[in-house]
């Protein structure tokens, strides 16, 4: 066997800035004639927020999608100007803050409307009213939006407030076919049609997340919210791969084998000696485990490529490394170990790790974490690791509009490259995708 490598990485997630940029340009083209809202919440799906909005506003993305103040403020202070929604908020936050940076904000209940216009010093909320369509989860149920738009004229009349949107979000558009999205399409289209009888004439109707900007026309209005398609992942999991809807995976993980040896027939394997070898094999042990993000439910079964082939995790995944058995094939200390990655030379994607884990493609890429080291490439040239944000974001003078230096990119016809070297990534049955997915 081969001495250990001279590269220092135990482990990294490698994010392919050019696979963003396409994907973008191709949901662009999907959504013709609405504008595009890429999402970056959870640090961009674990891709890294900052370096993934950049290259979403690269290709022609017009507005920039985050959950929670914290970070639709970390982007002011990155530097973006363009148009940020954020969605999630609790009595007390400091909107104010979001507010003078131009944030648009939402509100779904009238005690939200309170607490945007108690908040406004120089310039009124910009403000999204949710409607609660059928998903029983933000934004007020229909029986409560007359009194949430009734707060909203109130506001507005008294100039605290501008009503900029009306949106709401869809719980089965990983099912094209569900009658739910029917159904929650008739009842958006009504609220629009009351809020419009008090008066209301929202610019921005958004309704369509990932799935629905794929699948669903119907739902697209004039702006479109794709969260996991972004980063080239399909939120139609193998039903509908990311290869045939012209996405390419930005995500692959990697590492280095910590140590490799030979087992007896009958040894046990990781905590419960859950797992006997059949026969002598050769054990590759991973530095990674459920303290970085691996999910302990893909223990015994996930795969990876290694050693010139796939292989699986045996036994338990512990919290820092778990083990590979590589059978009768040849490595050693330092070889490279591909978790997952976009599957063109045959490494395992993420939807592999969902299957193994029973969950979905969107848990397997946000939950790694920052013992993880993001390295960033541009195809296949590394690229500089983004200056983390300022924690004093200046707010900008107006609010701004989609940068005009940065035409809509057009999809291209080879997507971006992702060998096995230049690939990894930052930061059974499938969940419903989570919000903006």
């Amino acid at each position: 066997m081969s001495s250990p490598q001279s590269s220092p990485v135990r482990a990294e997630a490698v994010v392919d800035l050019a696979a963003i940029r396409h994907n973008v340009a191709t949901l662009r083209a999907r959504a013709e004639g609405a504008q595009l809202m890429t999402v970056v919440k959870a640090d961009g799906y674990g891709h890294g927020m900052v370096p993934v909005a950049r290259a979403a506003r690269e290709a022609g993305a017009d507005w920039i999608g985050a959950a929670v103040l914290e970070e639709a403020l970390g982007l002011r202070a990155a530097g973006d100007t363009g148009p940020i929604f954020c969605w999630l908020t609790t009595p007390g936050e400091p909107l104010a803050d979001a507010i003078e940076a131009g944030i648009d904000l939402s509100a779904g209940a009238p005690w939200e409307i309170d607490e945007l216009a108690a908040a406004v010093t120089d310039r009124p909320a910009r403000v999204h009213l949710k409607i609660d369509t059928g998903m029983s989860r933000g934004g007020a149920v229909p029986e409560e939006w007359p009194a949430l738009i009734r707060a909203a004229v109130r506001e507005q009349a008294a100039g605290l407030i501008e009503v900029k949107g009306i949106w709401s979000h869809l719980a089965s558009s990983d099912e094209p076919k569900s009658p739910a999205n029917e159904s929650q399409l008739a009842t958006f289209t009504e609220a629009i049609e009351v809020a419009e009888s008090f008066g209301i004439d929202a610019e921005f109707k958004h309704l369509a997340n990932s799935g629905a900007t794929l699948a669903l026309p119907e739902t697209h209005f004039n702006l479109v919210r794709p969260g996991v398609a972004t980063y080239g992942l399909s939120p139609f999991g193998h039903a509908l791969p990311s290869a045939e809807l012209g996405l390419v995976p930005a995500m692959t993980l990697r590492a280095r084998f910590a140590m490799v040896k030979r087992v007896p027939a009958g040894a046990g394997v990781s905590y419960g000696l859950t797992w006997t070898a059949p026969r002598p094999s050769t054990l590759g042990l991973v530095p990674l485990g459920y303290g970085d993000g691996l999910p302990r439910h893909a223990s015994n079964g996930a795969p990876v490529q290694s050693a010139g082939g796939r292989h699986a995790v045996v036994g338990r995944i512990c919290m820092d490394q778990c083990v590979v058995n590589l059978e009768d094939d040849e490595a050693a200390a330092g070889d490279e170990v591909v978790l997952f990655g976009p599957g063109t030379s045959g490494e395992p994607t993420a939807d592999d790790w969902a299957d193994a884990a029973g969950t979905i493609n969107y848990e397997i890429v946000t939950r790694l974490g920052a013992r993880i080291p993001r390295r960033y490439v541009d195809g296949t040239q590394s690229v500089p690791h983004p200056a983390a944000p300022s924690s004093h974001p200046a707010a900008p003078s107006s609010h701004p509009a989609a940068p005009s230096s940065h035409p809509a990119a057009q999809p291209s016809s080879h997507p971006a490259g992702q060998s096995a070297s230049h690939s990894a990534g930052q930061s059974g049955s499938r969940d419903t995708p989570s919000v903006d997915g």
